[in-house]
C-alpha cells in the first residue's frame, strides 16, 4: 500500500516517486509505503491553505467549533480502525492505544470546540475593541509517538481559531494521519483548510518551516529539530510553538506513610512506562528519601516486572516494542551508559530480546547520580532512574536540575505540602498525589522543553493574533 497526499480537498500523488517504508515495530515487517515528499509538494499544500485562509477565517467561530465537534464524532465512529493502525505502526498495546492514543485525540477536538464557545473573540477595552483573529496558515510538524493525538492537539485549536493547516506527519507512523484526513474529508472541512504532506523532516519539514507563506509553525519533537525550526522560521519572523523533550521527576517526599509510598512507586513506574516510555512527559526520574531507597527498589522491581512484554495486539501485553530498531538500540545504549556511570540494574536488560521486533525489557536503574547521562538526557524508552535525596531542598534542586521542564509529580501525606513543593518545580504539568489528567489544562514546556501551550483555551490562544481598534469618543 502506497499512501497519497491530501491537498486542497483531494488525494494526489507526490511529485516524487521516491518512497519510505513503514514497518510494524513488533515484527519488523513492511506494512505500507509513503512518498518521500519534496518541496514542490509543500508548495502545492501551502498554496491551497493560503487560498482557503480568508474564507475560513471569515466563518463564524460557532460554525468552526461545530465542525471540530463533528470531526471528533467521526473519529469516535472510527475509533477501532484508528486503534488498529496505531498498534500496527507504533506498537502501543491495544488497550492503551484505544484510550491514550485515540481517546486523547478525540478529547483534543472536544476541548478545542468547548473552548471556542467561551473564547473572547472580541471585547471592549476603554475606547478600543480588542479582536482575536486567526494567525493564518499553520505548518504543523508532528512526531511518531502519538500520531493522532499530536495532530489533533494542533488542528483542533487551529481550526477553531480560523487557521488553515498543512500537516507534515511523521514518516515513521503516517497511517493514522491518512485516516484522519479521510475523516476530515468525510465531515466536510472545506478544501484547503486541512492538507497532509508526507516525507522526511530534512526535505518536507524544512521546506514547510522556511516557507514564506506559512505564518506559524507548531512543532512537537526533539530539541535538536526544534532548534533547527527556529533557525528556518527566523527568515520570515514567523510565530513558532514548540513542544520538545522532557526528563520529568516524581518527587516522593519523606512524610509519606509506608502505605502511601507503596502506591506512589508503582504509579511512577506506570507514568514512566506509558507508551513504552516514548512520551515527552514520562516520569523517568523517581526521587526518593535515601533511607527508603531499598524499599523503592523492591516496589519498583515488582511493578516493572508485572509489565508483560510482547505482541501489542494480545490482551495481556502491557509493554510493546520501541518504534524502530534505531530507537531500541538507542535505549539499550543508554542503559549500558547508566551502568558504566555507576548506576545499579534493579531489573531489565542491556540486550535486545531474542525474537522479532524492537523490544526493550522494562528497566529500573538505582543509585543514579543526578548528573548522570540517564538522569539528564531524554531516553524515550521504558527506563526508570531512581535517585536518592537527603533533604527536600535537594530534591527540588534535582527535579529542576535538567534543561527540561515539561511535567512532574509530587507525593506527600499532606496535599498542601505537596502543592508547596510543586510550586517550586519549573515544569508545566505537575501531578499532586496522582492527580488525574485534565484535557482543558495547558500542556507544554519550561526551559528547553519548548514554548507555547496546547489544550483547551490555552491551545486556542496560540493560533490567534490580537488586534486593537481605537475609536474616537463620540462628541
Amino acid at each position: 500500500m502506497v499512501l497519497d497526499l491530501y491537498v486542497d480537498g483531494a488525494w494526489i500523488p507526490s511529485v516524487t516517486t521516491d518512497l519510505i517504508e513503514v514497518l510494524n515495530p513488533a515484527t519488523g515487517e513492511r506494512i505500507a509505503q509513503v512518498p518521500a515528499g519534496a518541496a514542490a509538494d509543500v508548495d502545492r499544500a501551502v498554496e491551497a491553505a493560503a487560498r482557503a485562509r480568508e474564507g475560513w477565517a471569515a466563518t463564524d467561530p460557532g460554525e468552526r467549533a461545530k465542525l471540530v465537534s463533528r470531526l471528533a464524532d467521526e473519529l469516535e465512529r472510527r475509533q477501532d480502525e484508528l486503534t488498529d493502525l496505531v498498534v500496527a505502526e507504533v506498537g502501543t498495546p491495544r488497550r492503551t492505544a484505544r484510550w491514550a492514543q485515540v481517546g486523547l485525540g478525540i478529547l483534543d477536538l472536544r476541548e478545542a470546540a468547548a473552548a471556542a464557545a467561551d473564547f473572547p473573540w472580541e471585547e471592549p477595552l476603554r475606547n478600543s475593541v480588542i479582536v482575536r483573529e486567526p494567525v493564518g496558515v499553520v505548518g504543523a510538524i508532528t512526531p511518531w509517538n502519538y500520531p493522532l493525538h499530536q495532530i489533533t492537539a494542533k488542528i483542533g485549536a487551529a481550526f477553531a481559531a480560523g487557521c488553515t493547516v498543512v500537516v507534515k506527519a511523521s514518516e515513521v507512523a503516517p497511517l493514522t494521519a491518512n485516516l484522519l484526513a479521510e475523516a476530515v474529508h468525510a465531515v466536510g472541512v472545506p478544501a484547503g483548510v486541512f492538507n497532509l504532506v508526507h516525507g522526511h523532516g530534512w526535505t518536507v519539514g524544512e521546506a514547510l518551516a522556511a516557507h514564506p507563506d506559512v505564518d506559524m509553525v507548531s512543532f512537537t519533537g526533539s530539541n535538536a529539530v526544534g532548534k533547527r525550526i527556529i533557525e528556518l522560521s527566523a527568515g520570515t519572523v514567523k510565530r513558532v510553538s514548540l513542544e520538545l523533550g522532557g526528563k520529568s521527576a516524581a518527587v516522593l517526599l519523606a512524610d509519606l506513610t509506608d502505605e502511601e509510598f507503596a502506591k506512589a512507586v508503582p504509579h511512577t513506574v506506570r507514568a514512566c512506562y506509558m507508551n513504552g516510555g516514548q512520551s515527552c512527559n514520562a516520569q523517568t526520574r523517581m526521587l526518593v528519601p535515601r533511607e527508603r531507597l531499598g524499599a523503592a527498589e523492591e516496589l519498583a522491581k515488582r511493578a516493572a516486572e508485572s509489565y508483560t512484554l510482547g505482541d501489542p495486539t494480545a490482551d495481556g501485553t502491557r509493554l510493546g516494542p520501541m518504534v524502530t530498531e534505531a530507537q531500541r538500540d538507542k535505549v539499550l545504549g543508554y542503559v549500558r551508559t547508566g551502568l558504566s556511570e555507576g548506576a545499579r540494574l534493579v531489573t531489565g536488560s542491556t540486550e535486545a530480546w531474542d525474537g522479532p521486533g524492537y523490544f526493550v525489557a522494562p528497566t529500573v536503574l538505582s543509585d543514579v547520580s543526578p548528573e548522570a547521562t540517564v538522569a539528564q538526557e531524554e531516553i524515550f524508552g521504558p527506563v526508570l532512574s531512581i535517585i536518592p535525596f537527603d533533604t527536600e531542598d535537594e530534591a527540588v534542586a534535582i527535579a529542576n536540575g535538567t534543561i527540561f521542564g515539561i511535567a512532574g509529580a509530587v507525593w506527600s501525606t499532606d496535599a498542601a505540602h505537596a502543592e508547596a513543593v510543586a510550586r517550586r518545580i519549573r515544569a508545566t504539568q505537575i501531578e499532586i498525589n496522582g492527580g488525574g489528567f485534565n484535557g482543558a489544562a495547558p500542556f507544554g514546556g519550561f526551559k528547553q522543553s519548548g514554548h507555547g501551550r496546547e489544550g483547551g483555551a490555552f491551545g486556542l490562544e496560540e493560533f490567534v493574533e490580537i488586534k486593537s481598534m481605537q475609536f474616537r469618543p463620540a462628541s
